[in-house]
This record gives C-alpha cells, sequence and structure tokens, in this order.
C-alpha cells in the first residue's frame, strides 16, 4: 500500500505550528484595532510618515461636531454598555448551561460505564474480537473528559468572539471618520481575531487531548478515538443553548425595538430615544457572534471527530499509521495557513475606497480561500497518505486511493462556496429575488408574505443538491469516512467564513453607535454600507453552518448505525417507519418551541418600550433617557428561561427513544430529523 511522504515527527509538529500560528495572527489582529483608541482628541501625523491603514492620518473630513470630545464619550459609553450587556448575559447563560453539562457529563459516564457494569478489566475490541482493549470503564471516563472539554472551548470561543465584537463596534464608527474604507478594515479584522481563535484553538485542544489520551490507550487506537468523539458531542451540546439562547434574546430585542420605534413612533431605527437599543445591539453579539462561533466550532469538532473514529477502524488505525490516521487534523492545520493568506487580501494587499466595492471584497475572500484550499488539500493528500489504503465501510474494508480522498475533501469545499453564492443570490438586493420580495410590498403584507415564503422554499433547491452531489461523490470513493472529511472540507476555511460572519454584527454596532452617539449623516451612510454587505455575509455564514452540519449529521448517523450493530434501515419496518415520522416532526417541534419562547420574550419587550414611551417625560423629546437595563433584563431573564426546553427536547429525544423503543427506531428518528431539518434550516435562512 505505500506509506505517506510525510513523517510522523512531521505531521506532529505542523499541526501544534499552524494552531499556534493561527491564534499568534489573530492576537496581532486584536492589536492592529486596539489602535484606535476609544478616547477623545484629533490623531496626530507620526512625523508626515502615515502610518498604514490611516492609524495616524488626520481625518479625511471636518463635519460638524464630528471631533467633538462629547460625541467620542458617548461611542465610548454605549460600547461600554453594550459590552456589559453582552457579558452579563453570556455569564448568566453558562451558569444554567453549566449545571447541565456536569449533568449530562454524569449521565455520559454511567451509561457508557454501565455497559460492562463497570468492569475494569480489559475486554476484546468492538471491531476485533481477537485483540484486547481497555475496559469500558475507561472510555466512559474518558469520553466523559473529552465532552467536557469539548464544551468547554465551544463556550470560550463564543465568550472570545463576543468580547473582540463589543471591543470593535465602536471603534469601527470612529474609522468611519475617515472613510468606509478605513471601518471596513476594523470590521474585518475584528472578525479575524475571532475566526483564527475558533480555528486554532479547537484544532489545539483536540491535538493536545489525542497526545494525552495516547499515554493511557498505547496501541488501543480504536477506544482512544471513540473517547475523543465526547469532544464533539461536548462542542455541539454547548452550541445547541448558545444558539437558542443567543437567538430567543436578539429576535426579541429587535422586535421590540422595530415594532414600537420604528412602526408606531417612526423614528429611527436605533434612535437612543428607543429603550430597546442597547438591548437590541447586545442580540446582535449574543446571538449572531458567541452563538453562531459556537455552532460552527460544533460541526467543525464533530466532522473531526467522526473522521477520526472511522480511521481507527481502517487501516490507518490498524497498521498504527499516524500521519494518514490525522489527516483530518493536517487539512484544518493548512486551512489555517490558508485563510492567513486570505485575510490579507482584504486587509493589506487591497484598500478598499468606495461602498460598492465592500460586498465583492467580501465574496472575493470566499473565492481566494476556496482556491487556495483546494491546491493545498491536494498537496496534504498527497504528502499524508499513502497512494492506496482501506477504509471500514460498515463491516468490510473498503480500497480507497489518495487521490478520491481528494476529491471528497475538494467536492465539500467547492459545495460550501456553491452553497454560500446561492445564498448570497438569494438574501442580497443587488439581485432579483429580493428586490421581488420587496417590490410585492406596493400591494400590502399578505402579498409580501406570499412572495417571501417563495422564495424561502425556492432558495433550497440549488443547496440541496449540492449537499446531495457531495454525499454521493464522497461516500462512493470512501464511504463514511468520506462524508466525514467532505464536512471537514467545507469547514476548512472556517477561520475566513467566521471573519466574515462577526463582519456582519459588528458592522450593524458600528452603525447603531453613530445613530445613538449623534454623529453626522455622512458617518451613518458609511456605517449603514458596511451594515448592508455585512447582513448578506450573515447569511453565507448560515448557509456554511447549515450544509456542514448535513454532512456531519450524516456521517454521525452512520456512526451510530455502525456502532449500533444495525445492517440496513429499512424504511418498511414499521418500528423504522415511526420513528421517520416522528423524527421528521421534531424540527417542526423545535422551531414552534422556539418561536412561541421568542413571541413570548417579545411581547414582554413591546410592552416594556411602550410603557417608557407613554409614561417617562420628556423621553420623545431627547430629553430624557429611557431606561435601557430593564430592557436588557428582560430579554436576558425570557431567554435564559425559555431556551430549556427546546435544548431538553434535542438532548433527551435520543435517550428517551432509544431505552423504550430500541436502536431501530432511534435510527428512523434521526434519519428523519436530518432530512426533515435540513430543509427547514435552508429555507428558514
Amino acid at each position: 500500500m505505500g506509506a505517506s511522504i510525510l513523517s510522523d515527527f512531521g505531521a506532529e509538529i505542523l499541526i501544534p505550528v499552524c494552531a499556534v500560528i493561527g491564534i499568534a495572527f489573530s492576537l496581532v489582529q486584536w492589536v492592529l484595532v486596539s489602535k484606535v483608541k476609544l478616547s477623545p482628541g484629533r490623531e496626530s501625523v507620526n512625523n508626515g510618515s502615515g502610518a498604514k491603514n490611516g492609524y495616524s492620518d488626520y481625518l479625511i473630513e471636518e463635519e460638524e461636531g464630528l471631533n467633538d470630545h462629547s460625541v467620542v464619550l458617548k461611542c465610548a459609553e454605549i460600547q461600554s454598555a453594550i459590552s456589559e450587556g453582552a457579558t452579563s448575559f453570556l455569564f448568566t447563560e453558562y451558569q444554567y448551561v453549566g449545571i447541565f453539562m456536569v449533568a449530562f457529563a454524569i449521565l455520559i459516564f454511567l451509561f457508557l460505564g454501565s455497559v460492562e457494569g463497570f468492569s475494569s478489566k480489559s475486554q476484546p475490541c468492538t471491531y476485533d474480537k481477537s485483540k484486547i482493549c481497555k475496559p469500558a470503564l475507561a472510555t466512559a471516563a474518558f469520553s466523559t473528559i473529552s465532552f467536557l472539554l469539548g464544551a468547554i472551548t465551544s463556550v470560550v470561543s463564543g465568550f472570545l468572539g463576543m468580547k473582540i465584537a463589543t471591543y470593535a463596534n465602536a471603534r469601527t464608527t470612529l474609522e468611519a471618520r475617515k472613510g468606509v474604507g478605513k471601518a471596513y478594515i476594523t470590521a474585518f479584522r475584528s472578525g479575524a481575531v475571532m475566526g483564527f481563535l475558533l480555528a486554532a484553538n479547537g484544532l489545539l485542544v483536540l491535538y493536545i487531548a489525542i497526545n494525552l489520551f495516547k499515554l493511557y490507550y498505547g496501541d488501543d487506537w480504536s477506544g482512544l478515538f471513540e473517547a475523543i468523539t465526547g469532544y464533539g458531542l461536548g462542542g455541539s451540546s454547548m452550541a445547541l443553548f448558545g444558539r437558542v439562547g443567543g437567538g430567543i434574546y436578539t429576535k426579541a430585542a429587535d422586535v421590540g425595538a422595530d415594532l414600537v420605534g420604528k412602526v408606531e413612533r417612526n423614528i429611527p431605527e436605533d434612535d437612543p430615544r428607543n429603550p430597546a437599543v442597547i438591548a437590541d445591539n447586545v442580540g446582535d453579539n449574543v446571538g449572531d457572534i458567541a452563538g453562531m462561533g459556537s455552532d460552527l466550532f460544533g460541526s467543525y469538532a464533530e466532522s473531526s471527530c467522526a473522521a477520526l473514529v472511522v480511521a481507527s477502524i481502517s487501516s490507518f488505525g490498524i497498521n498504527h499509521e499516524l500521519t494518514p490516521m490525522l489527516y483530518p487534523l493536517i487539512i484544518s492545520s493548512v486551512g489555517i495557513i490558508v485563510c492567513l493568506i486570505t485575510t490579507l487580501f482584504a486587509t493589506d494587499f487591497f484598500e478598499i475606497k468606495a461602498v460598492k466595492e465592500i460586498e465583492p471584497s467580501l465574496k472575493r475572500q470566499l473565492i481566494i480561500s476556496t482556491v487556495l484550499m483546494t491546491i493545498g488539500i491536494g498537496i496534504v493528500s498527497w504528502i499524508a497518505l499513502p497512494s492506496s489504503f482501506t477504509i471500514f465501510n460498515f463491516g468490510d474494508q473498503k480500497a480507497v486511493k489518495n487521490w478520491q480522498l481528494f476529491l471528497c475533501v475538494a467536492v465539500g469545499l467547492w459545495a460550501g462556496l456553491i452553497i454560500g453564492f446561492v445564498t448570497e443570490y438569494y438574501t442580497s438586493n443587488a439581485y432579483s429575488p429580493v428586490q421581488d420580495v420587496a417590490d410585492s410590498c406596493r400591494t400590502g403584507a399578505a402579498t409580501n408574505v406570499i412572495f417571501g415564503l417563495a422564495l424561502g422554499y425556492k432558495s433550497c433547491i440549488i443547496p440541496i443538491f449540492a449537499i446531495a452531489i457531495s454525499i454521493f461523490v464522497s461516500f462512493s470513493f470512501a464511504a463514511m469516512y468520506g462524508i466525514a472529511v467532505a464536512a471537514l472540507g467545507m469547514l476548512s476555511t472556517i477561520a475566513t467564513g467566521l471573519a466574515i460572519d462577526a463582519y456582519g454584527p459588528i458592522s450593524d454596532n458600528a452603525g447603531g453607535i453613530a445613530e445613538m452617539a449623534g454623529m453626522s449623516h455622512r458617518i451613518r451612510e458609511r456605517t449603514d454600507a458596511l451594515d448592508a454587505a455585512g447582513n448578506t455575509t450573515a447569511a453565507i455564514g448560515k448557509g456554511f453552518a447549515i450544509g456542514s452540519a448535513a454532512l456531519v449529521s450524516l456521517a454521525l448517523f452512520g456512526a451510530f448505525v455502525s456502532r449500533a450493530a444495525i445492517s440496513t434501515v429499512d424504511v418498511l419496518t414499521p418500528k423504522v417507519f415511526i420513528g421517520l415520522l416522528v423524527g421528521a416532526m421534531l424540527p417542526y417541534w423545535f422551531s414552534a418551541m422556539t418561536m412561541k419562547s421568542v413571541g413570548s420574550a417579545a411581547l414582554k419587550m413591546v410592552e416594556e418600550v411602550r410603557r417608557q414611551f407613554n409614561t417617562i417625560p420628556g423621553l420623545m423629546e431627547g430629553t430624557t433617557k429611557p431606561d435601557y437595563a430593564t430592557c436588557v433584563k428582560i430579554s436576558t431573564d425570557a431567554s435564559i428561561k425559555e431556551m430549556i426546553p427546546p435544548g431538553a427536547l434535542v438532548m433527551l429525544t435520543p435517550l428517551v427513544v432509544g431505552i423504550f423503543f430500541g436502536v431501530e427506531t432511534l435510527s428512523g428518528v434521526l434519519a428523519g430529523s436530518l432530512v426533515s431539518g435540513v430543509q427547514i434550516e435552508l429555507n428558514e435562512k
């Protein structure tokens, strides 16, 4: 079969070095962002030399009130309020989630440990009875540890993303005084801090965990990587609560601010007289930054763990070939370097000089990263894989060539790009779909809703075909391992994807701060242009999250079927068909619960905003400040309370179905929820 060109030592050096480079690069971006000072006063010229990106240039123009000390101080004050609100929410959320995390970790230990009656004796290996593996009690303990590691990494990723976003929003506003290009660079660099920290931290923690676990497991690689799967479960579990809690918060605040402020009182969206405006800006950070960061980390961790588990019972694991075994981590490592180069195109190689260049620059990031990553995948597949090998395929070993595995990763990578651009086409106001929906508003809300629903349904078609082709190609070449690495390919440029995604909420906050600080109309035009591009790119990020989640879910479903010794999932079997029906219903049940939660929270928010407008003298005249803190508290309390039932539904359903109705019914539930969930997600993005 041959050996890989890259030595085991080289692979073990490459992965942590790339992770450290990613962390270092994110810190450099943070330092550059921090050079924008949140303090009043004119920027000074540095001996006439003029620093790059305008950090020591004179302001491009002088407008009335532009350099007034009170305006700059107001920006700092608003940023502080947003940061405090977001931090308070996340700490409160993490307290509740921490209780769940500990409880679920105990359940994992009890369920896995009880397989052999909590025996501490070695036992025959699951996939090769002729060999002796570590006891089930050890697998239970190490799986629990890796679950906690994944959960903590997910929480830290979301929190760090939120902190850099709230750190950069006012700085983006102040940079807009120098021109749209300076503000764009600040917002994008801030997003890059989050993207690279998440990608590098996730990779480094997983790599360190594997090496520490190896000290105990030794040559028992199947047991080692089965225990590592807890890392992906922990990441996705925290992502669930982060997405649900943050989503309820941001939508409740958004609805409350818009319904009363824009519709009833006819004031601008981010008018400082609106009591819900701070809560609205906080929601952008806890929902679209912290939530999305945890979400994509969960998909990344699960796809990596799924690929490692299948590889451990393939020729890589059987023959103890370390470099090919670490192929998924090497892909992620190269992805960090590729995204680093790609980021320089946005911040250093090209300069944004006009509003119309913003959105093309962001889309160029996706194209450049995908092209460079395709080359990187080709090189990695050539040096890290033997020319031929075998992959575990439902009890058999399937012969695979290294070029076939390259195609599996590449098809996932390019499918992600296609999904991203299709999402952009259906959500950008530059194209006919959104223009048609806007035109339908002329005849009232009814036609607008009809056109909007039709557009949402239609937007599913091409992404589903892209996902279907990816599944067909990757499964044909390398079975479930191919699907897992295809998902990893889609997430290999996660640093760039997250930078683009985080750019949107940062720009949105920057526009809100400009409005609340009373900055000039020209400044608000620039921040609005940044925000408009960010709204589209945020949808692109959701497209990547959905596509990768679909592939990861299928790979995990295959792992479940193999581990549960289910030869076929026969839909004509009553148990399986019932499971399919129930599983297909679950995403609708989950959506109904979250929508009702948003409605309940929004109702309280609307009532509070109305109360303040009606009872606080001088509020509409701008002579009295609204009570922002009460609105922030309403969103926080409602989202924390309402996130528990949907989260419990998702986490407890597999346990209840598996225990009371068996693995066949559970396989139907998982398949039905996967197919149904992908359609709903694509429709609602």
